[in-house]
């Protein structure tokens, strides 16, 4: 048997957001025997995906969260990290600022490397402008370049640097099967929930931060209930924004009507008793859970501003963010996304499964991929 090749993850934390979901189904998928995932996280928190990493036989480092303060020490703390571990040959960064910092390192001490675009924006403000400073150079270090998809790589790379062969998509794919419609587990959980046949269940997954918009949610979901009482809203995630949005719930009198579900392990089955899924983000790389809904037969109402790469199935209708692409000038935006939601079909769900897989976004063969590259990459040169 040949050698075990270990890949080196880089990520902030290793909680259920969507590119360390991503990560973790292919790491689930991918034969173990030949190639094992390890993770460096700039946390020493436990964090939602740690004790399954160590169940499959992953290490967890930890490196200290970067400041402009402490670059120096920052850059410090990996030089002594690959000199006290070389049996790493292969970084795969998911974080895309501060690896302008080590990756260089990583490329010193003869690592192949690669940076992963998970998104379209760093966000705005300060923070945002020193992101976008950082990354710049990726384009330019790493030894290959992937992305979730076009726009997201274009955005990070430029679209020079995307058509070089080291570009390469990597679908975020996912267990088909898992999320594959059910009735019996539809009644499962709707009766969890104790709606009756009449009750629109309406669902969000996302962490609480200010990319995923949930207070626009919250005021879409207002304009719902005035349209149909008899609907609730499952919101599924944590985030620094969770408590603000809890008592934004609450100042809109609805907070009885909103379920905060925190960070779940049976999204899978929450999407089984959901009859309608909202995702009104202002930007996006390309999202996991659009994949996990639309496998789960889920209509879907999406925000104008993700890729139009997401669309598998015909489940999704696009709705805008800014007043100026709405018609009808006496209508909010939430007005608009509630009237649509009112009138999305609730009818019979069906399998969707094979037309995720003809997409290619099931892990089973992503992982077969992903083998193949990761073995080439740890026993040639570029």
């Amino acid at each position: 048997m040949s050698e075990l090749i270990r890949i080196l993850h880089v990520l902030g934390r290793l909680d259920r957001g969507g590119a360390e979901t991503m990560v973790m189904n292919l790491y689930r998928q991918i034969d173990r025997r030949q190639i094992q995932f390890d993770f460096i996280l700039h946390t020493d928190e436990e964090c939602s995906y740690n004790e399954e990493v160590r169940k499959l036989g992953g290490k967890i480092y930890s490196v200290p969260s970067f400041s402009l303060k402490t670059a120096m020490q920052y850059r410090n703390t990996w030089k002594n990290f690959f000199k006290e571990h070389p049996e790493y040959k292969i970084l795969h960064s998911h974080i895309r600022s501060t690896a302008s910092l080590y990756l260089p390192i990583a490329k010193r001490f003869g690592l192949k490397t690669i940076i992963h675009s998970h998104n379209t924006s760093s966000g705005k403000g300060i923070e945002a402008l020193v992101k976008n400073m950082l990354q710049f150079p990726l384009r330019f270090q790493a030894d290959y370049l992937f992305a979730c998809g076009e726009k997201a790589g274009v955005w990070l790379y430029g679209k020079r640097a995307c058509s070089a062969k080291r570009f390469i998509i990597l679908p975020n794919a996912i267990d088909v099967e898992k999320f594959t419609f059910q009735e019996k587990v539809q009644d499962i959980i709707r009766k969890e929930f104790l709606c009756d046949v009449d009750t629109l269940v309406i669902g969000h997954v996302g962490r609480f931060e200010e990319q995923k918009n949930h207070r626009f949610l919250i005021e879409v979901f207002v304009n719902i209930q005035k349209r149909k009482q008899n609907s609730i809203l499952l919101l599924v995630g944590e985030g620094p924004m969770s408590k603000e949005i809890r008592q934004y719930a609450r100042e809109m009198g609805i907070d009885k009507q909103v379920y905060f579900l925190g960070n779940r392990s049976d999204v899978n089955e929450l999407m089984q008793g959901m009859d309608l899924f909202l995702f009104p983000s202002r930007f996006e790389g390309l999202p996991v859970t659009l994949v996990e809904a639309q496998a789960a037969g889920l209509p879907i109402l999406m925000s104008d501003t993700i890729t139009s790469e997401i669309i598998m199935t015909d489940l999704i209708k696009i709705l805008p963010l800014q007043t100026g692409n709405v018609t009808g000038e006496s209508k909010t935006i939430a007005e608009v996304w509630a009237e649509e939601a009112v009138k999305m079909p609730r009818l019979g769900r069906t399998s969707r499964a094979q037309e995720i897989r003809d997409a290619g976004y099931d892990i089973a063969a992503t992982a077969i991929e992903m083998e193949a590259f990761y073995k080439r990459l740890g026993g040639c040169t570029i």
